[in-house]
């Protein structure tokens, strides 16, 4: 059985519907459960399920880079048999967006953003002192694009 057979109408109009464009709003998951009529509980706990499936990592909005705060992308040469660990540790970091493995020396990426400059000093040295092994900072020198959403095959 196809991964994507077991997902329910509501669970599949989650998952399309709201990759762009959700509201500000005060009480988004209240606004998507009238959308979508039902109640704002089920959209809460059908979501929870949904990444506990590990259909979704994480639920927040994108801001446009440097716009609010600053950021960079880090990069760490972390030994196979500590990356786990090591991957574990930054993810405790609140200013963590997200840290994904790559296959290249450099092989632990991650997006950091903070409130100043001052501030993500210190997160990159905080971040280096518990993972016992030095990052690579890669400010960003030119903006580009990426569209987030995807395109699902129900839609």
């Amino acid at each position: 059985m196809n991964k994507i057979d077991v997902l329910n109408t509501l669970e599949k109009n989650l998952l399309n519907n709201f990759q762009h464009d959700m509201s500000l709003s005060t009480m988004p998951y209240a606004d998507i459960a009238r959308d979508l009529g039902v109640g704002e509980d089920k959209i809460i706990s059908t979501l929870t399920e949904l990444q506990n499936r590990g259909y979704i990592s994480r639920i927040g909005p994108v801001f446009t880079a440097n716009r609010i705060g600053v950021s960079t992308l880090a990069a760490m040469a972390i030994p196979d048999d500590e990356l786990e660990c090591v991957a574990r540790i930054i993810s405790t970091f609140p200013e963590v967006n997200h840290n994904y493995e790559r296959e290249h020396h450099y092989n632990l990426w991650f997006v950091v953003t903070a409130c100043s400059e001052e501030h993500l000093d210190i997160v990159l040295h905080e971040i280096e002192q518990h993972a016992e092994h030095p990052l690579m900072s890669l400010p960003m020198l030119e903006d580009y694009f990426i569209d987030l959403g995807f395109k699902l095959p129900w839609a």
